[in-house]
């Protein structure tokens, strides 16, 4: 495991963690709100690297990349993000990637493909994820949980963010017994997030449905069928947006399904990614993708 800063387009430090040999084919991994690179745990991380080239990103204002005061309701800065990530670890058209978000992480990677286009991507997956953000979006839908925690999750005051941020975390590990310690871990990284941070990160609106209705790459739309974060019927409209969707619903699953069955979710990711990994023609030019209201 090595760890790497890259320096995003408006001068942010990123931190990311490889895993895995340089020669392979790469992956990478980008968490969701109020989270970090260590969201997926270390045995997750670890197995996919006996395949690929792991690239475990931590967003701008989360885990130990840096914090600045704006560009979190900026579709620029989130692709340039993830593009000098991209660059600093050679992907291209010759070398793709297959892009993975959880959650918001779904958001950013819809950020990047409607800034540079698809054509260093191989595949995407989405897990849990949000693809629009917005009043009305059906790709931003969210569910119980999420609504409940605020907007008191978001709060400077801690008794506050305390309760709604606990009551949210609990989604992230469902009911499987055994994961305290998996869940004391993603409470502390949700707390460890600046309270700005974690409000600027809804502070913004955008579709990208017609972006989704262009994308001709394979995609993975993974999801909890009880996901209490995001609906599950957002990743029902996800895919019936995408040209060439695999759908994978898990039944009795949260919103962490990384964390309720780690073992099933290698092996799903494993899968989509050695077929998509060969396809590396470009699919969607910069700029065609539907843009910020």
């Amino acid at each position: 495991m090595a760890v790497r800063e890259v320096i995003g387009g408006d001068g942010t430090s990123l931190v990311y963690r490889t895993f895995g040999s340089d020669d392979a084919p790469a992956l990478v991994l980008l968490h969701g709100w109020a989270q970090s690179s260590r969201c997926w745990g270390e045995p997750v991380l670890e197995a996919l690297a006996e395949d690929f080239r792991v690239i475990a990103v931590d967003l701008r204002g989360h885990g130990y990349s840096q914090a600045p005061e704006a560009g979190y309701d900026d579709r620029d800065a989130w692709a340039g993000d993830l593009a000098a990530v991209l660059d600093a670890e050679n992907v291209s058209a010759t070398n793709p990637a297959v892009l993975l978000g959880w959650s918001y992480g779904g958001l950013v990677i819809c950020d990047y493909l409607a800034v540079h286009g698809s054509g260093a991507v191989a595949g995407l997956i989405l897990v849990g994820a949000i693809t629009s953000i917005g009043r009305g979006e059906k790709g931003g839908r969210v569910g119980a949980a999420m609504r409940a925690a605020i907007p008191a999750a978001m709060s400077e005051d801690p008794r506050e963010a305390v309760r709604a941020l606990g009551s949210f975390g609990n989604a992230l590990t469902g009911p499987v017994g055994g994961k305290g310690a998996v869940s004391q871990a993603l409470f502390g990284a949700s707390l460890g997030t600046p309270p700005r941070v974690r409000a600027a990160l809804f502070d913004r609106a955008v579709s990208n449905d017609e972006l989704l209705t262009r994308l001709d790459l394979p995609v993975l739309v993974l999801h909890g069928a009880q996901d209490s974060v995001v609906d599950v019927s957002a990743a029902h409209h996800a895919a019936s947006l995408l040209r060439r969707p695999t759908t994978s619903i898990w039944e009795g699953v949260d919103h962490g399904p990384f964390v309720e069955d780690p073992d099933r979710f290698v092996a799903e990711v494993r899968e989509f990614a050695r077929k998509a990994l060969p396809e590396s023609e470009t699919r969607v030019e910069p700029g065609q993708g539907s843009m910020e209201g």
